[in-house]
């Protein structure tokens, strides 16, 4: 544990990516300075975050709470999906075309009708953000069940397991990889969907892309620019956090301890 803090802390693992954000921050500033109706200064962004940090906290629990829930909801719906298809042929034919067409369907267009539909509130949002992470989870678990070793499937055959114990005690550990490299995708893909359909389906005046829609209209680019700081920051802790867990979960598997390596 000491040699990887050691590793964290040495000065080539942090300081090309610092070099890297006072780069993009002396760019920022000159941006602002050369062209103040898209970038504002860094320092009033800040001031915004500090004297506001209140505000900032509870549009982005509402935004998170949606992200987190659609996701869920999405990640259930798709696991489903891909235990049926990879038991069933007839299932694959009708699912796989489907979840295809829905990838391509631009959701921002649709989410209005959502509105009609399901009314003002939080249900076309999470429908939304649902239906953006289902697809990347649908693939990513239908090809772990099925890439089960031939010789531990001819094992399982020989001792008769049955096709509910193949699938519970096989092909779900199996593709326990493949689910948590598509949550790695899911979960800022969630938070960008909750933030789409905020802006494209609002129902309600809270929320960090009811916060960028409203900043927007009114020409307020420090306050739109902080609500997509703090976006940035919730993503980039929500992939560290499946990182994290990604890594106590597949201790066993190969590609984690070559990581680890």
């Amino acid at each position: 544990m000491s040699h990887r803090l050691r590793r964290i802390w040495h000065p080539a693992m942090w300081g090309p990516l610092a070099l890297l954000l006072i780069v993009l921050g002396l760019a920022w500033q000159w941006g602002s300075r050369t062209m103040p109706y898209l970038l504002p200064p860094l320092q009033r962004v800040a001031e915004t975050l500090v004297e506001d940090w209140d505000f900032y906290l509870t549009n982005a629990a509402v935004t998170l709470y949606e992200a987190l829930l659609g996701l869920a909801i999405g990640t259930v719906v798709a696991v489903v999906a891909a235990i049926a298809i990879s038991e069933s042929r007839i299932l694959r034919r009708a699912i796989l075309p489907l979840a295809v067409v829905l990838n391509v369907t631009p959701l921002v267009a649709i989410a209005p009708a959502l509105v009609v539909a399901f009314g003002f509130g939080p249900a076309p949002k999470l429908i939304v953000t649902a239906l953006i992470v289902f697809f990347p989870v649908l693939i990513n678990v239908a090809a772990g069940l099925r890439s089960v070793p031939v010789e531990v499937m001819q094992f399982y055959t020989v001792i008769r397991a049955s096709r509910t114990e193949v699938l519970l005690h096989l092909r779900l550990p199996t593709a326990m990889p493949n689910l948590l490299t598509a949550l790695k995708i899911v979960f800022p893909l969630s938070i960008i969907g909750a933030v789409v359909a905020e802006m494209s389906a609002p129902g309600a005046a809270d929320g960090l892309g009811t916060v960028i829609s409203v900043a927007s209209s009114s020409n307020r680019l420090a306050v739109v620019w902080a609500a997509i700081g703090v976006l940035a920051v919730m993503g980039s802790l929500l992939l560290l956090f499946v990182t994290v867990i990604e890594r106590r979960v597949l201790r066993w598997h190969r590609s984690t301890v070559a990581a680890n390596d």
